[in-house]
């Protein structure tokens, strides 16, 4: 398997699919990253030749990816709790924070259901 930025990507797949596997590159990134590289995205990782993948790890290393950007989204999510603004006290309360209804669903975000008492019949 080959090794770029410290994860092991498959070497059965396509070039364009096995940068994927990285956290924070997408498929249009790592599109864009095979374009920079001068590597065609069709090859199979395994076919990739040393200089080929060394060019792949210089471009990828220029990208937020991995540890630092999973840092990044977590100081992000704990600064906005921390100001306290819209998003933050979604955050806080566990509901969903991109605008989504609650009024019947939502239940990734608030968990099972808890039954009140005594409200049914009235």
């Amino acid at each position: 398997m080959a090794r770029i930025l410290n994860i092991e990507i498959p070497n059965n797949k396509r070039v364009v699919i096995s940068l994927t596997y990285i956290y924070g590159i997408g498929k249009s990134l790592a599109s864009e990253i095979c374009k920079k590289a001068n590597v065609d995205e069709n090859t199979k990782t395994a076919e990739l030749t040393e200089a080929q993948l060394s060019k792949l790890r210089e471009v990828a290393k220029a990208y937020t990816t991995e540890g630092d950007l999973r840092r990044e989204v977590t100081l992000n999510i704990k600064r906005y709790m921390e100001i306290k603004c819209y998003r933050g006290i979604r955050h806080r309360k566990g509901l969903p924070v991109r605008g989504q209804s609650t009024q019947k669903n939502a239940r990734t975000r608030k968990g099972p259901r808890k039954t009140v008492a005594g409200k049914k019949g009235k």
